[in-house]
């Protein structure tokens, strides 16, 4: 017996019986099943009735990324930001971007485009939001022994390069992920996910 023989099974298959009365559920999906990567919470949900029960408790931090490369992150961010519950993510520069490593949460989460760090930087002090620079470069404080403002803008950059100096100037705050090994610099993708941690940890419990 091979592996994808014991392997259960995702989601929920057609649904049992009378079908329930709420507008919140897909025909399609009582229909043929559920085998989407939701949590049990919304099975049958439409994406649509998905999305306003999300936007009624996301947290007020936003994910931004300079995507002048193409950066094949910018899936793996998105992910986390939709399961964090991030209020939206941002994509600085190139509109485009790889959605392959979002598997599809792209869907449930607000993404939004900035054409470069400049407007990014507008947009936020419309909003009343902080700029966070996430990078190891000289001056940056420890992200674990840092509070982080409420509402902020937590800014990635490129895999490799880093952030620019545009991103860094912009930001009211530069924090750094203390790492022990021998490795330059974290996985962007990775560093995205311990900073938004760190942020559900300081806020969203208060």
């Amino acid at each position: 017996m091979s592996a994808d023989d014991v392997r259960p099974a995702v989601g929920v298959g057609p649904w049992a019986g009378p079908w329930p009365d709420d507008a919140r559920l897909d025909p399609a999906l009582l229909a043929a099943g559920d085998t989407r990567n939701v949590v049990d919470r919304y099975r049958y949900w439409t994406v649509e009735a998905i999305v306003a029960d999300l936007d009624l408790r996301r947290h007020p931090f936003h994910v931004a990324v300079e995507n002048w490369e193409h950066d094949f992150n910018i899936g793996a961010i998105v992910r986390t930001a939709n399961a964090f519950a991030a209020a939206g993510v941002h994509i600085v520069g190139r509109r485009r971007w790889n959605r392959r490593g979002a598997m599809v949460t792209d869907r449930y989460q607000h993404v939004y485009h900035h054409a470069d760090v400049a407007a990014l930087a507008a947009w936020a002090g419309q909003q009343g939001l902080a700029i966070v620079a996430v990078d190891n470069v000289p001056g940056a404080v420890p992200l674990e022994h840092t509070q982080l403002p409420r509402d902020c803008v937590l800014l990635f950059g490129q895999e490799g390069p880093g952030l620019t100096p545009e991103a860094l100037a912009a930001a009211g705050l530069v924090v750094e992920i203390t790492q022990y090994g021998s490795t330059r610099s974290l996985n962007a993708g990775a560093a995205a996910a311990i900073a938004m941690y760190q942020w559900v940890l300081q806020h969203a419990h208060t």
